[in-house]
């Protein structure tokens, strides 16, 4: 006989506003734009995102979605354990950039380009820094 307890599955609607919440926290401490944070959330219909903004809640999230908020909220952290202060990590994302991953560009320009695998770029750009 087994011990093991069944594994319960976390409520979507509970892990879509936790993720919303943690966003738009971040979105607010980078000063993003309404325009910057549709297109880093996958570029959801506009009144749905408004819905969202407004609320910080959700029925569900898809897993697009989700993924997209991961990969900020890691790149979030990244920054935060690798400059010396949270005012210098919140303005990395916007200063220019000459990694080749960057090429001038700031990390939020790459971001922008509206590709999940952009998040995931910088993303692991962050983690080989950290080693």
């Amino acid at each position: 006989m087994s011990s093991m307890q069944p594994q319960t599955r976390p409520d979507p609607q509970r892990v879509a506003s936790a993720a919303l919440q943690a966003f738009f926290n971040l979105s607010q401490r980078w000063e993003l734009t309404a325009a910057q944070e549709r297109v880093l959330l996958g570029d959801p219909p506009t009144s749905t995102f408004f819905r969202w903004k407004a609320s910080k809640h959700a029925a569900r999230l898809g897993r697009d979605t989700l993924d997209r908020v991961s990969y900020l909220l890691g790149i979030y952290k990244a920054l935060n354990i690798l400059l010396p202060s949270a005012a210098a990590a919140d303005q990395w994302v916007k200063k220019p950039n000459e990694a080749p991953l960057f090429g001038g560009q700031s990390a939020l320009e790459r971001m922008l380009s509206g590709g999940v695998a952009d998040l995931a770029d910088v993303r692991r750009y962050l983690d080989a820094q950290r080693g």
